[in-house]
């Protein structure tokens, strides 16, 4: 009876974590678009936004581990490591997140979620050039009709930008090369860092990675306005929410797998896609779309 509780109980704790994941993650995505849209809180610089996000973490981090020593930095980083993966994970984890939100300027939440379905295509086919997977011809067949589902839910879109569309697409790459190189670093040089340690590294990288282009592209425009008009409420809960969301991702891998949070992942893609249909006016679902995605989203357990 009492293994019967605490398998019960596991349970809870474990669907409450992949709540908590699939909230913060929908959550996140519409803060975002939330907070750049012009009809809305207005303020359309994406770069500003990472920057702040990667600023607010490196700080937080820091706190945690250095001053208040919550949490352990795990050991084990040289300079080698440092220069050889850690750069390179920060610098695609900054083009991910610059690219990713820019696109929400030119095209709406759930079109941008059904061009992400096209991730683990990306992420396999760098795999195998980074030789970490092996091709074969089922996986072939498999990308091509992912591939498929992407072009029909391309052509279902009602209102297309293709500046979106490539931002997005960029944004979908930078963020394969982040977890291939992540994968080189955790398989090839045996370091194993908890999120904590990820981000306390991590962060300061993407924010210097950030800075230079947003000093000459966004900062003249800030400028230009007069004032900066920050908003620095919303913007302090939008980078803490920013935080949460990758802690949440700790909590699931740790008490499930890897292949759990992909799966929910999916949930979660399927959520914000019909919210989003409900909570933005950009947003019109043909069925075109909806057959497009489905069949990215039915085939995408099977890269796994």
């Amino acid at each position: 009876m009492a293994d019967r509780r605490s398998f019960l109980s596991e349970g809870v704790v474990t669907y409450a974590y992949l709540l908590l994941y699939i909230t913060l993650s929908s959550g996140q995505i519409f803060f975002n678009k939330w907070v750049l849209s012009s009809k809305e809180i207005n303020f359309p610089y994406p770069l500003g936004l990472t920057l702040l996000h990667m600023v607010f973490s490196s700080v937080l981090c820091f706190l945690l581990t250095k001053v208040f020593k919550i949490m352990k930095v795990e050991e084990g980083m040289t300079l080698e490591i440092y220069s050889t993966s850690v750069i390179p994970i920060g610098a695609m984890f900054a083009m991910t997140l610059w690219l990713g939100n820019t696109a929400y300027l030119y095209i709406s939440v759930a079109f941008a979620q059904m061009l992400k379905a096209i991730m683990p295509v990306a992420v396999f086919i760098l795999g195998v050039a980074a030789g970490l997977e092996v091709m074969s011809c089922r996986m072939l067949l498999i990308m091509s009709v992912i591939s498929f589902g992407v072009l029909v839910a391309s052509y279902g879109e009602i209102n297309i930008s293709w500046i979106g569309v490539v931002y997005q697409m960029g944004g979908v790459v930078g963020e394969a090369l982040r977890l291939i190189f992540m994968e080189i670093l955790v398989k090839r040089k045996g370091l194993k860092l908890n999120p904590i340690s990820l981000m306390y590294y991590v962060s300061p990288c993407s924010a210097i990675c950030l800075f230079i282009p947003w000093i000459f592209l966004e900062k003249p425009k800030m400028d230009a306005r007069g004032t900066w008009d920050f908003h620095p409420l919303i913007l302090t809960l939008n980078s803490l929410c920013t935080f949460a969301l990758n802690l949440s991702v700790f909590l699931v891998i740790t008490h499930t797998s890897a292949l759990t949070i992909r799966v929910a992942g999916v949930v979660k893609d399927w959520v914000v896609v019909l919210l989003s249909a409900l909570l933005f006016a950009d947003t019109k679902l043909t069925l075109i779309n909806l057959f497009g995605y489905g069949i990215e989203i039915k085939l995408q357990p099977l890269l796994v």
